[in-house]
């Protein structure tokens, strides 16, 4: 039996997210862990909205694997130019990332992943800058387990999470916006955390369903250079295939000059050495999805939690760019329930909510 709230989310990607329209070209990607039958409907919407292409594109955890573990460095090193240019075709790209074994690739060196990260950089900065693009983790029994949740609670989580008038959203989200356009400071302040850094002249986002689902953030960027302090990360990450627990980060003229980590410390370094641009800031952001209250290891979700913020090294977006420029983007996330936030030395948020008026119905 159909699940009608698959059609609904189908429905919510092609039309909201991504706007399919005739003669467009799709590239839908799907993990082993994503049912088929949603695949199905997404595929026969994009074909009913006229889309002229629609290419399906599907990863199995093992043969990822297995391709780190017998390439040999050639192998590793070759650049899939092709798939660049087929990427310079495509109009619209879907993305389900629902592996059935999150950690798959747990054993690879973490370097060699940030190489072929590197690599293959020219394509993802093609498909996210030139393309009508949304991504989602679909529901299965690992990321289940990984929340410690029964699968169909998680399922049911998901779709409250994802399922929701995303315009609506979109207008409650629109006076944080302008706040943060008309701010020049943040101050982050909590429990071995107080981290300062200006956002003059950044711009701000509002995050509506229109990239992510579940979404649900108001994000802009750090002026490169000026972060100054420490922040210590109480949100556990999954990255590369391995798990960090307490990431703590000193800061000077905003580069990350020590970093600490109270688990996977010795794959720390291997990240932040990726690329010069790694140790600097990319974005900071706002978790306002109030579906999500508690931390499962999946950044998709856990950088919406309600009451959090995410400080992110790597990579900027163009639509509040900082001139930074990695190959990483790693969403790193705070949850500010012990904690205040100040803009231009103004408490906005305190224990997680907001404090001003106009920003409490976002609580």
């Amino acid at each position: 039996m159909k699940d009608p709230r698959q059609k609904k989310l189908a429905k919510i990607m092609v039309d909201y997210s991504t706007g399919v329209k005739k003669g467009d070209i799709v590239m839908l990607e799907y993990a082993d862990g994503t049912p088929v039958e949603f695949i199905r409907e997404i595929q026969t919407l994009c074909l009913e909205r006229g889309a002229r292409y629609v290419r399906i594109g599907y990863a199995d955890s093992d043969l990822v694997y297995n391709f780190y573990r017998r390439a040999d460095e050639s192998q590793l090193a070759y650049f899939p130019r092709h798939e660049l240019e087929f990427m310079k075709q495509v109009d619209v790209s879907i993305g389900i990332g629902s592996p059935l074994n999150n950690r798959t690739l747990a054993g690879i060196p973490g370097e060699v992943l940030s190489a072929r990260q590197r690599l293959l950089r020219p394509i993802h900065e093609r498909r996210v800058e030139h393309s009508r693009w949304v991504i989602t983790r679909y529901p299965n029994h690992s990321q289940a387990q990984e929340a410690g949740m029964s699968f169909e609670d998680f399922e049911d989580f998901y779709f409250r999470a994802c399922n929701i008038d995303w315009e609506r959203e979109a207008r409650r989200q629109e006076k944080l916006k302008r706040l943060l356009e008309r701010s020049q400071t943040v101050r982050l302040l909590a429990p071995d955390t107080d981290l300062s850094f200006s956002i003059e002249g950044m711009g701000a986002i509002k995050c509506e369903g229109k990239r992510n689902l579940p979404d649900g953030e108001v994000f802009t960027a750090p002026v490169k250079n000026s972060a100054e302090g420490y922040i210590r990360y109480n949100t556990p990450s999954l990255y590369q295939g391995k798990i960090f627990r307490g990431i703590r980060f000193e800061v000077k003229k905003g580069r990350i000059v020590g970093a600490t980590a109270e688990g996977g410390e010795e794959h720390l370094s291997g990240v932040l050495d990726t690329d010069r641009g790694a140790r600097y800031f990319g974005e900071f952001s706002f978790g306002l999805n109030r579906a999500i209250r508690e931390p499962m290891l999946s950044t998709l979700f856990d950088e919406k939690i309600a009451g959090s913020i995410h400080l992110t090294p790597g990579k900027a977006y163009g639509e509040c760019d900082n001139g930074n420029r990695s190959a990483i983007h790693w969403d790193l996330v705070r949850i500010m329930r012990d904690g205040e936030i100040y803009l231009d030395g103004r408490l906005v948020q305190k224990e997680g909510k907001f404090v001003l008026p106009e920003l409490k119905p976002l609580n």
